[in-house]
């Protein structure tokens, strides 16, 4: 049985089904970003490993990925 790889973004829900809720990458899935825009990718993985980043499933059932930000 292959072991499924789990992502540093979204845990164990694969990053097609996780979609950005916010800015200008707002309504792209985890996995487009992974492909298309690495350093924002590494972003969010740093963002996550600080637990400012939240997954909720809507009402109309899309994960979606949030990042809270910390005001100094």
């Amino acid at each position: 049985m292959a072991q499924q790889e789990v992502s540093p973004v979204t845990g164990i829900i694969e990053e097609d089904q996780v979609f950005v809720d916010f800015g200008d990458h707002e309504g792209k899935s985890i996995l487009e970003i992974a492909d298309t825009l690495p350093d924002y990718y590494d972003y969010l993985i740093e963002r996550k490993n600080d637990g400012h980043c939240t997954i909720r499933r809507s009402r109309d059932k899309i994960f979606r990925l949030y990042v809270t930000t910390t005001l100094n």
